[in-house]
């Protein structure tokens, strides 16, 4: 165990922290749950805020707030829902792979260069360690100082790497202002700035990826389920 989870792990990082999370609507819808139960019973277990930006964009900012203990349990509620959806998913799909579950931070872009370390050897540790992928997008949201920072991996897998990226945010305050990302309404035919479309481009391109949305991974093409295969080798 490293030193970071251990201060994790006995509590001494249990500070009041805010992470938020860039989702589509039909995740909104997941952890929102019938009249609102999902998400009641996730801020009662998790003792975290769970906030849910209101509009009409097809992405939402859902903002969680607390102890870093109870964010760590927030995030695992989350995933762990996201995978519930999955495996339902698929047993109504011909697919045969399962797809990670993916969760996408939106992160001052000021902290991301502690994020990923010099030469990249604090993301690849974090990688290594956790068994999650984490890739930070290498351009700013729009109107905004934050970047998308994309981890997928098994629920305990993503909630290990929160706690290392918890870390990284108390050892490295974000530098200025940051002007928060705020989803706009998008116009009917186009798409939204984490839209699926870009997965493809995203598979191939460091720094750049992307993954496709946990419903819409149902509906790729098999050459797409390959690749994402040979990345995990």
């Amino acid at each position: 165990m490293s030193d970071k989870e251990e201060m994790a792990s006995d509590g001494s990082l249990n500070v009041t922290l805010t992470l938020r999370l860039l989702m589509h609507g039909k995740e909104v819808g997941s952890i929102i749950g019938k009249k609102g139960e999902t998400v009641k019973k996730m801020r009662e277990e998790s003792g975290a805020r769970i906030n849910i930006s209101e509009g009409s964009s097809p992405e939402r900012i859902v903002t969680i707030t607390g102890p870093t203990e109870g964010i760590f349990r927030a995030f695992s509620m989350i995933a762990q829902k996201f995978e519930e959806d999955i495996t339902a998913a698929m047993t109504n799909s011909n697919v045969t792979s399962k797809p990670p579950v993916t969760l996408r931070l939106v992160f001052p872009g000021s902290q991301c260069g502690s994020l990923i370390g010099k030469g990249g050897s604090k993301i690849k540790e974090i990688r290594e360690t956790t068994g999650a992928q984490v890739q930070v997008a290498g351009d700013m949201l729009p109107d905004s100082t934050e970047r998308a920072v994309t981890i997928s991996g098994t629920p305990q897998a993503i909630t290990q790497c929160v706690r290392h990226i918890c870390s990284v945010m108390l050892e490295s305050p974000p530098k200025g202002a940051t002007i928060p990302y705020r989803p706009k309404v998008v116009p009917a035919g186009t798409h939204a700035v984490l839209a699926p479309q870009h997965s493809a481009q995203a598979f191939a391109i460091p720094g750049q990826y992307a993954f496709a949305h946990q419903d819409d991974w149902m509906h790729l093409p098999p050459q797409v389920h390959k690749s994402w295969q040979y990345l995990m080798m």
